[in-house]
């Protein structure tokens, strides 16, 4: 295993732990959300590079747009939940109430 995968690795398992374990407020899992997508888009956009094809694959593109609507939507989960409890503590969200 390179050095190089070793880096997407544990930057993907670290933010992914940080999203089981850091959970008391939810911009810091939004931002661990984040983190995941960011590792696997540089991985997804250096794989061509490294199995040496010659056209670029649209791939980590979809992916980047994909990773900006999450953004979006959880940012604007992050207002409402914030004007609706006043706060955003993740154990003041009941999932029982409508």
């Amino acid at each position: 295993m390179s050095s190089m995968h070793l880096c997407f690795y544990s930057a993907f398992t670290l933010s992914s732990l940080g999203l089981a374990f850091h959970r008391t407020h939810l911009i810091s899992a939004l931002l661990c959300l984040e983190s995941m997508m960011l590792s696997m888009y540089v991985a997804l956009a250096l794989w061509p590079i490294q199995t040496q094809t010659s056209s670029p694959t649209l791939m980590p593109i979809l992916m980047l747009a994909f990773a900006a609507c999450e953004a979006g939507a959880g940012l604007a989960l992050l207002v409402a939940s914030t004007r609706t409890h006043g706060s955003d503590h993740l154990h003041n969200f009941n999932l029982l109430q409508c």
